[in-house]
């Protein structure tokens, strides 16, 4: 399953004028592929980013808007490997991501309980 959204990276995040700050990009990145676990699995699953690779393939603009997807390629009781990737209106991939993600302690995990209702992915909405 995918995890799919769009998202417009305003101007005060370029890097250059018109192009979006590669941090920026990364971050996106990095939230739809951790996301994306969510969808496979149970949506009160935890998890953190250990590793991310990024690669930028064209240059991201700000001010138009994009699709970021987001999947799972495999996953275990404790960790999952997730990709994602940026793309322009016409299809055409900006930058795209691996991640290895893992769940947090358990004490860490505790001091979040608090939080997870503002994390659920909403499912009918994708």
């Amino acid at each position: 399953m995918q995890n799919q959204g769009k998202v417009t990276i305003p101007e005060h995040f370029n890097g250059y004028p018109g192009i979006a700050h590669g941090g920026i990009v990364a971050a996106i990145l990095d939230e739809t592929a951790g996301r994306s676990i969510l969808l496979d699995g149970d949506f009160d699953e935890l998890f953190v980013t250990l590793k991310l690779e990024t690669t930028f393939r064209n240059l991201t603009p700000t001010g138009v808007e994009l699709t970021a997807v987001g999947w799972v390629i495999r996953r275990s009781a404790h960790k999952a490997k997730v990709a994602a990737e940026l793309r322009l209106p016409d299809g055409t991939v900006t930058a795209k991501c691996e991640a290895l993600v893992v769940r947090p302690p358990k004490d860490v995990a505790d001091r979040w309980e608090p939080e997870k209702k503002f994390w659920k992915v909403d499912s009918d909405r994708l």
